[in-house]
């Protein structure tokens, strides 16, 4: 009912109750669904209960059902492996894992090792390719029932955008001394931000130090918190003389503490479609607006000057085409991200452009 305030449950076996009546509420009415305890067997249980679909032509689906009351994304791969070695015995099964609050992260590595899951606030995604079932719902994004006094965890701030910054832009694998020298940042900075990686799975430590497994899930969970109109302070103005007209100001004008962003700078590694705003960071966005006769607008902006809410958003740019100074691409497609129009379509093909050409812009 709308407006209901969610319950959180009590123990793992409320859990599962209220994930199967999820299940049953996106069923068919001719489906059957029952509950069942995992038959006794000596050692260790795999998993702590079973959930039968019956479908009215008699196909019976048996999901292996795992809850936890907190799963991080460090927690995915090892109950994957938990839950695939119960269903490898049992052919055409799948694997549920139910937990008070999945984060966004954690779902999306739920969905990359094919684990179905639901969690309490609604968050549900059920796939049984032989039973040719797929349901899905979205719910709450952040744990309503974390306690006061308990932030969520962010990359959110300065020494997160310097850490995930060098870890992005050179390659790995990395001592701790050598990531706080590359990152400007003090040890104990490092250590936390690390943590937080380490907890959502977005690095791994090795005896030869830090890694980051997939560069691009780390980019995509810095963008959920650094986000280019929020972060940063925005001013809206617009190029009476259009685009084209506008770069030649830039590149003319004689300022020098800029860096263009956005999909101008994308243009330079992977054109989408002809830009329709500018964005830049700029140190001083009264004196570059002035040089780049630019007027201030509250409508019809097209071109938004950033001034960046950190000294390492400028960092690592350089010269692109007509000699503009244009931003690092990996801050170039985090500020698409999240970005105005159709800037999170452009991010992804600035992000297939950087995955077949890494060596071009990731250093050693």
């Amino acid at each position: 009912m709308p407006g209901k305030e969610l319950e959180s449950p009590r123990n793992e076996r409320e859990a599962i109750t209220a994930a199967a009546n999820a299940i049953r509420e996106r069923l068919p009415r001719t489906w059957d669904l029952s509950i069942g305890e995992p038959p006794a067997r000596p050692g260790a249980r795999l998993y702590d209960a079973e959930i039968r679909l019956t479908a009215p032509n008699g196909l019976v689906l048996v999901m292996f059902v795992e809850a936890k009351n907190i799963v991080r994304p460090q927690d995915v791969h090892r109950l994957s492996e938990q839950l695939t070695t119960a269903t490898s015995r049992h052919p055409g099964s799948i694997g549920l894992l139910v937990a008070r609050h999945l984060s966004v992260s954690t779902q999306q590595l739920l969905r990359k090792t094919g684990l179905s899951y639901v969690d309490a606030t609604g968050n549900l995604m059920v796939r049984a390719d032989e039973a040719a079932l797929f349901l899905s719902a979205v719910g709450a994004e952040t744990d309503p029932w974390r306690g006061p006094g308990r932030p969520r965890d962010t990359l959110n701030g300065e020494p997160a955008a310097k850490v995930v910054r060098a870890l992005l832009d050179f390659r790995g694998p990395w001592k701790i001394r050598h990531l706080v020298e590359a990152a400007e940042v003090s040890t104990g900075s490092a250590y936390r931000v690390l943590k937080f990686l380490e907890q959502e799975a977005l690095i791994i430590r090795r005896s030869n130090g830090v890694v980051v497994p997939d560069w691009v899930a780390l980019l995509r969970r810095w963008s959920e918190d650094y986000q280019f109109l929020h972060t940063n302070t925005i001013t809206r103005w617009i190029a009476p003389r259009g685009l084209p007209a506008f770069l030649d100001d830039i590149r003319l004008a004689g300022v020098t503490d800029y860096a263009v962003t956005g999909s101008v700078a994308a243009a330079t590694w992977q054109s989408y479609a002809p830009p329709r705003s500018a964005m830049v960071f700029v140190t001083d966005p009264e004196t570059a607006s002035d040089a780049w006769r630019l007027r201030a607008t509250d409508t019809g902006a097209n071109v938004l000057l950033a001034v960046p809410a950190y000294p390492v958003l400028f960092a690592r740019s350089g010269k692109g085409f007509q000699d503009i100074r244009i931003a690092a691409p990996t801050q170039v497609a985090a500020d698409l991200m999240t970005g105005p129009g159709r800037g999170p379509s452009e991010a992804q093909e600035l992000l297939n452009w950087m995955g077949t050409n890494e060596q071009s812009w990731r250093r050693d």
